[in-house]
Parts: C-alpha cells; sequence; structure tokens
C-alpha cells in the first residue's frame, strides 16, 4: 500500500458516502472500477483510464474521447483501496472548488463485496453543488452492481441537476 504526498489528505471530509453491496469478489468489483472495458458499459459511457500507482494519472474519458474528469492516483492498494482526485474539467471548477477526492473501499462482507465510496473536500461545498454527486453516485453504482450480478448495466440517464448548474453558473463556473 502507498500513499501519494502532493495532497494532504487528512484535510478533506467526505461530503458524500454511499455503501452498496454486490454480490461478486473483491477483485471483480476493483476491475469494474479501474478498466474502460466494464466503465463504458455502467457509466453512461464514460472510460475509466487508471494507471494503478500512486502519482498514476487517472481519466474519465466522456464517449467522444474527451477528459472529462483528470486526476491522480492517490492511494492504491488492490483490490481494497482506491483514492484519486476527480477533477471535472468545466472551466474554473477545480480553481473555485478546490479538488475532490473519491475515495473506494473494497470489503468482503461475507459471500458478497461491500463497496464504500467517499467523495472529500478540504471545504465546504454548498448541498446545490453537492446535489450532483448525490444524484449520480447511486445511479452510477447502481449500474455497477447489476452489470457484475447480471451481466447488464442499468440505463440511467444521468443530468446534472439544474440547481447544480445555477449555482456553478452563479460562482462563474462554466458548464457544457
Amino acid at each position: 500500500m502507498s500513499k501519494g504526498s502532493e495532497i494532504d489528505v487528512k484535510n478533506f471530509k467526505p461530503a458524500i458516502v454511499y455503501t452498496i453491496y454486490i454480490a461478486a469478489t473483491p477483485e471483480q468489483v476493483w476491475k469494474a472500477l479501474t478498466t474502460a472495458e466494464f466503465s463504458r458499459n455502467y457509466f453512461s459511457g464514460f472510460a475509466i483510464e487508471a494507471d494503478l500507482k500512486v502519482g498514476g494519472a487517472f481519466i474519465a474519458r466522456a464517449p467522444d474521447g474527451s477528459e472529462h474528469i483528470s486526476g491522480e492516483v492517490i492511494e492504491c492498494d488492490p483490490p481494497k483501496k482506491l483514492t484519486v482526485t476527480w477533477n471535472v474539467n468545466w472551466p474554473a471548477l477545480v480553481e473555485k472548488l478546490g479538488p475532490t477526492l473519491v475515495t473506494y473501499e473494497i470489503e468482503e462482507a461475507g459471500d458478497v463485496v461491500k463497496l464504500t465510496m467517499l467523495q472529500s473536500h478540504d471545504r465546504d461545498i454548498s448541498d446545490d453543488i453537492l446535489s450532483g454527486g448525490r444524484a449520480g453516485w447511486p445511479a452510477i453504482l447502481s449500474s455497477l452492481k447489476s452489470l457484475l450480478e447480471t451481466g447488464h448495466a442499468l440505463a440511467i440517464k444521468l443530468q446534472p441537476p439544474e440547481r447544480m448548474l445555477a449555482a456553478l453558473k452563479e460562482m462563474g463556473i462554466g458548464t457544457p
């Protein structure tokens, strides 16, 4: 297990915590979270590309191939824990809201896996802005669960909540 030194994770507090149980192995969940092959299916066409070492690149490519999310691997302990910076590439977002940390904790729970996702920030973020993650994470991880358990992802149409878009606009943060 290694830890990145660029970001002081002690300054980050979870703003969103989501736990789900999946009938799969820790290795299957790890692969689903870290490879384009799986993520394209459950994450609305977004492809995760991860260089799974501390300091390695973490990217989520939109279906058009653009980098929607760019980040860095902060902590990597396969198949138990992955922490990455999760920075949405919208104009001025990171500059005004700071970096986002996403941590996946994968634990065996009998014959299933307990997956906990934490979205953490080093400053207070408004509920309006957090509404995007609060709507998105359950849909993404429920689709991941369905894919691993049945072989079929859920077809959930994800759109940023209007209240989130309005709050970002008010802060001068551009959105697509």
